[in-house]
């Protein structure tokens, strides 16, 4: 199993309907950007894993092959701590990536064993569960009527909950906001926030106390998720759980001070941006040691969001599995769709990830092949 080839594939796919400033971006061309990291073996093994690019395919590329390739070429494929460990002191030294371009490379290596082993990959980790509840986060939308509208699709859908990251205008509309959302879907029905760190911390102490009021299940990301004296002094004057610390580089350890010390409820990782398969389990299995939940954030595209769910069937300190809405402008990549009904995801039971990727897709809108 000792690697002799890396390389990256850089893919954009162009979508006229969807609209970058949904997600706070200036940028109005249409276009999504993403990248597929693929492994081969000595002895003719493949896997391949889907990866995020920001704002440049190419850019993200070309650090992460200079980077990572040395690394790979010659390991075993089933070191993977060993790999995990030798790049996190590598990019201590002079590598600093960005925070998401070592984990498709992570998880292909767990990829690439479970198909060895012949077992689904969330059993391959150490299977809990084989159906997950999912939820689905917004995007930004532009005002309270569109957000009550997809509230309702999504609870329509059988969804079992919905998340607003709100616009952001000023305090007072963001609340008027959350609470029609409130009145529209009902009391049964969970609803989580993410402002993304919008306001002071004086602001969010009242944006708080109002969610509560509302029911809302958490509160995510109220102040950046560095600001630890901040987030628990929040903490102190509120009741409504505390969501964080998905965006802190270096996973677990950047959460353990956060943890330890209470700074929030809770904390979130994904395969995509917390160190891979390697580093979200290391992340949940301290969480659950402080008798916390780690709940796993968006990877955005579905051939990662499948690798997040596998993540989410494998721990038992996770409530749901999210997906952006809407849902069909992130599922592209898989030959089929991830099986959910009634807001119930179900694990697929093939070996590795369970679903193949579609491949005819892949080379369609690759535009750059980079190898060394």
């Amino acid at each position: 199993m000792i690697i002799t080839d890396f390389k990256i594939r850089c893919c954009s796919l162009q979508d006229k309907n969807f609209v970058p400033q949904m997600l706070k971006s200036s940028d109005s061309s249409g276009e999504i950007e993403f990248l597929v990291y693929t492994i081969t073996t000595e002895c003719g093994h493949t896997a391949s894993s889907f990866g995020f690019a920001a704002k440049s395919a190419h850019g993200s590329a070309l650090l992460a092959i200079k980077a990572l390739r040395p690394l790979f070429i010659g390991q075993n494929a089933l070191n993977r701590e060993k790999i995990w460990q030798d790049f996190r002191k590598a990019d201590r030294w002079w590598s600093h990536l960005p925070i998401y371009s070592y984990d498709p490379a992570d998880i292909y290596l767990w990829i690439l064993a479970s198909l060895q082993a012949n077992q689904p990959l969330y059993q391959y980790i150490g299977g809990y569960k084989n159906q997950v509840q999912v939820y689905c986060s917004s995007l930004v939308l532009p005002n309270s009527d569109a957000y009550v509208a997809e509230a309702l699709e999504v609870k329509n859908a059988g969804f079992k909950a919905y998340k607003l990251h709100p616009p952001n205008h000023n305090i007072d509309e963001d609340l008027a906001i959350h609470q029609a959302v409130r009145e529209a879907v009902g009391e049964d029905f969970n609803l989580m926030s993410d402002p993304v760190a919008a306001y002071s911390l004086n602001e969010m102490v009242r944006f708080a106390q109002e969610l509560e009021k509302l029911n809302y299940l958490w509160l995510e990301e109220p102040l950046p998720d560095e600001a630890f004296s901040a987030l628990r002094e929040l903490k102190s004057k509120v009741n409504i759980p505390i969501v964080g610390a998905e965006v802190l580089a270096k996973h677990p350890y950047s959460v353990a001070e956060v943890i330890a010390t209470n700074v929030v409820d809770s904390v979130r990782a994904d395969v995509s941006w917390s160190g891979g398969i390697t580093g979200v389990l290391k992340t949940a299995n301290l969480a659950e040691a402080f008798h916390r939940n780690c709940e796993i954030h968006t990877s955005i595209f579905h051939p990662l969001e499948l690798v997040n769910l596998h993540i989410c069937a494998a721990i038992s300190n996770n409530s749901y599995l999210e997906l952006l809405w809407p849902t069909d402008k992130f599922s592209f990549g898989l030959k089929q769709p991830i099986d959910i009904k009634n807001g119930i995801a179900t694990l697929p039971e093939p070996a590795g990830l369970g679903i193949e990727f579609d491949w005819d897709f892949i080379d369609n809108h690759t535009f750059q092949l980079i190898e060394n």
